[in-house]
């Protein structure tokens, strides 16, 4: 087995930007003076998702790029993986404060999913065949 070098980094940049929305949200607790919950705060409401969505989805994400490099696929569609979910989970937050429908929140919330959504896609088909 091959160790998966190129998603080890990639996953140290991913888990920096997830402590980053992990202060982002507390920032909007302490603002807020918000100990449990979001206080009835749509900020921090989007704050908390943003994390949490983050939370939710490149855990598994990395697991599946990393057993791609691990299996020995080839760099550049390791690379390419991980520079899509890297950008689509930086986008995804920007987009949370998009105003409703706006081309911001479609481009940035929007493309944040898709990029995500169509990494771990690709991922898991490149394993199954």
């Amino acid at each position: 087995m091959i160790f998966p070098a190129t998603t080890a980094y990639y996953a140290a940049l991913l888990a920096l930007l997830y402590l980053g929305l992990a202060g982002w949200v507390m920032a909007g607790r302490l603002s807020g003076n918000v100990l449990h919950g979001d206080g009835g705060s749509d900020d921090l409401q989007k704050r908390i998702r943003s994390h949490a969505n983050f939370g939710e989805y490149v855990p598994l994400a990395i697991i599946l790029i990393g057993l791609l490099e691990a299996r020995g696929t080839s760099h550049g569609t390791v690379q390419a993986l991980l520079i899509a979910l890297l950008l689509g989970r930086i986008l995804h937050p920007v987009g949370m404060f998009a105003p409703p429908n706006s081309p911001r929140q479609f481009a940035c919330r929007g493309g944040g999913i898709l990029l995500t959504f169509g990494t771990m896609l690709i991922a898991a088909v490149l394993l199954l065949v």
